[in-house]
């Protein structure tokens, strides 16, 4: 074989050799992140790891000349850089609130709960009848600011003589943090009650939407809570308790996921430390109360592209090319971690359907053609809630009813309106109780 030859194999040996050496250094590091659930923003991790590199490169050139001892600290030097962005902040650790919003005023409450939230209010914008019972709106998220999309809406109905309220619930939009071992499905439906209270109006309407459905549904089986709701809207929601959160089976119609043009903008996980942090959250290796982000650092990392899949799944694949803007980057906030504790809470929590058998609330389930939901999320709280009166399955429209496009606004506020004033359903009664098997063996 050549020289030449022998010194390529050689040389392609040694990168070899060098690559694996910062790979493992790395994989290393990603274990003690998880060990050590990020502490010290992964610093501890990071310096376990440098301090386990060198020992390793110390003992590997301890045979040879000065120059050649220095060759096997070059794959620590370039794992260590590679590492330590995973350790420094890109965004503000102190909370950054979303600037005020033009065409309404955003008050701030302090509930009996310690809570402080960001309220809105739409009072009746029409100069004929008006509906006497305050609607209270529960967004989704959980733990999510309230999208522009959700706020035109919400003028929509005050336009028909509604006198609208929205809050964004602890820890989301503009509303103050908590400490995260607060976020739980309790929390939520305490501060849904102390809202009602602050409002001091008497029973409320409540349209409760996605993870504000559950919300509302755990309210509904709360005697305490219930008993300040006059009628309840449950559209679209999540699992509302352990034994539904493990259920599996088929969603809606098909969804606009994977057919969507991938959104726009910048991402956090295109950040390593926030790609590592978020990735490793998702997979249960830390803590939403992790030592690597800091609550508020993650909410201002957070950016609406990081949610595009989750957005294009909330519309019909039809829709997949004209999905609309739904927010503002300005407007625009979630928190990862505190979301994921609520969702976290929900599935460790015992069934609630005892309890909710017992409602006696008016309710009205809002189902839709292409929900992104598991179907038996939404059919178990019409299964067990024998005051829900009527189901309205919504079609042409993906999870995020009241999307802007074509006429849905309309015919969810149609569809609303109807119940709440008690008057006949713009769209048949299905599924009924009876009908549940037979919807869910159509795959509907």
């Amino acid at each position: 074989m050549p020289t030449s030859a022998i010194r390529l194999v050689r040389l392609t040996g040694r990168l070899l050799l060098a690559l694996a050496g910062i790979a493992t250094l790395v994989v290393v590091f990603l274990a003690l992140i998880a060990l050590t659930d990020g502490a010290g923003s992964g610093l501890a991790a990071w310096s376990t790891t440098l301090g386990a590199g060198t020992v390793l490169a110390l003992w590997r050139g301890r045979h040879r000349t000065w120059p050649a001892r220095l060759v096997p600290f070059l794959p620590v030097v370039v794992a260590a850089a590679l590492t330590a962005t995973v350790c420094i902040p890109t965004v503000s650790r102190a909370r950054q609130y979303p600037p005020a919003l033009s065409f309404v005023a955003t008050q701030r409450w302090s509930l009996s709960t310690g809570s402080r939230v960001a309220v809105y209010h739409y009072p009746p914008a029409n100069p004929g009848p008006r509906h006497p019972v305050p609607l209270v709106y529960l967004n989704g998220g959980p733990v999510r600011g309230i999208s522009v999309l959700d706020h035109r809406f919400l003028q929509r109905l005050a336009r028909q003589g509604y006198d609208v309220y929205a809050y964004e619930q602890a820890g989301g939009g503009r509303s103050d943090l908590l400490s995260m071992d607060q976020y739980t499905i309790s929390r939520s439906v305490r501060d849904l009650a102390a809202f009602v209270d602050r409002l001091n109006k008497g029973e409320v309407d409540i349209l409760g939407f996605s993870g504000g459905g559950v919300v509302l549904t755990h309210a509904l089986a709360d005697p305490g809570v219930a008993a300040r709701v006059h009628r309840a809207i449950i559209a679209e929601p999540g699992p509302m308790d352990g034994p539904t959160a493990h259920i599996t089976g088929h969603k809606g119609r098909a969804s606009a996921r994977g057919l969507a043009p991938a959104m726009t903008g910048p991402r956090s996980t295109d950040i390593p430390r926030y790609a590592v942090a978020f990735g490793l959250m998702r997979l249960g290796l830390l803590t939403p109360d992790t030592g690597l982000i800091g609550q508020a650092e993650g909410v201002n990392a957070v950016t609406p592209a990081d949610l595009g899949s989750d957005t294009a799944s909330a519309y019909c694949a039809r829709d997949a090319h004209r999905i609309p803007a739904e927010d503002t980057a300005q407007n625009f906030s979630f928190s990862p971690a505190a979301s994921l504790r609520i969702q976290r809470t929900v599935k460790d929590s015992p069934s609630i359907a005892p309890q909710l058998r017992r409602s006696r609330v008016p309710a009205m389930l809002m189902i839709a053609e292409c929900s992104s939901q598991v179907r038996q999320w939404e059919t178990t709280v019409l299964a067990d809630d024998p005051a829900v009166q009527r189901t309205q399955y919504m079609p042409r429209v993906g999870h995020h009813m009241w999307n802007g496009l074509d006429g849905n606004n309309g015919r969810a506020a149609a569809v609303i309106n109807a119940f709440l004033q008690g008057k006949q359903a713009p769209l048949p009664n299905y599924p009924t109780r009876d009908e549940i098997p037979a919807f869910l063996r159509d795959h509907r």
